[in-house]
């Protein structure tokens, strides 16, 4: 059975952020695919320092064993595809999630040729920004991007309030549906193309 791995960036185990990747992950099951969310926690998560550890030792491990990034590489190669989601701060993900991802992809996790999407939650504003943050990394070592029908945005306060954002929701379920054709794409190269949904527009006005 293929498998996604999500990542939980919110210092909030069940916030906004949470609901957003439960979505995509529903969808993924109804799809047939085993899915996985990790929640980064609210302890710090090490930024990468470059020492060059992981290359000398090639063994595709951080040196520093003292927070969760090891486990989430393990994760990872097990794997056959990633959805990240932060909450945005000050216009930007986590840096908590970011120094996770740097650290995993410096380090060595097997990820090339799996499909990767990125998940940004926000208050109001600041999203984009985000969110394109978010997928940088995974276009410098070869992790095929997965799109919606919008970029991957949802909105909301508090926790809970994304799940009243409509179109966002239904943005996370067509991400879902793309890396799951995705993957079986790159698998077998006879998926077939997923059938959407009726778009359903929102806005915010009152």
């Amino acid at each position: 059975m293929k498998k996604v791995l999500l990542i939980n960036g919110s210092p909030h185990e069940k916030g906004n952020t949470y609901f957003a990747l439960n979505e995509a992950a529903k969808t993924l099951s109804e799809a047939g695919f085993k899915t996985e969310i990790v929640w980064i926690g609210n302890k710090p998560v090490r930024g990468c320092i470059a020492c060059g550890t992981c290359a000398t030792k090639g063994d595709g491990h951080c040196v520093f064993n003292d927070d969760l990034c090891n486990e989430v590489i393990d994760k990872m190669n097990e794997a056959d595809g990633l959805i990240v989601g932060s909450p945005v701060f000050y216009g930007t993900p986590t840096g908590s999630l970011l120094n996770l991802i740097h650290r995993m992809l410096f380090a060595g996790a097997r990820v090339a040729g799996k499909p990767a999407a990125a998940v940004a939650v926000c208050r109001r504003g600041g999203s984009t920004a985000a969110f394109q943050t978010l997928q940088m990394p995974f276009q410098m070592v070869n992790m095929p991007l997965v799109t919606s029908q919008y970029w991957n945005i949802a909105f909301g306060r508090e926790a809970g309030e994304a799940r009243l954002d409509v179109e966002g929701m239904q943005t996370m379920r067509t991400m879902a549906q793309n890396m799951a054709w995705m993957i079986r794409q790159l698998s077998t190269g006879t998926a077939q193309p997923p059938k959407y949904e009726p778009w359903q527009g929102m806005h915010f006005i009152r």
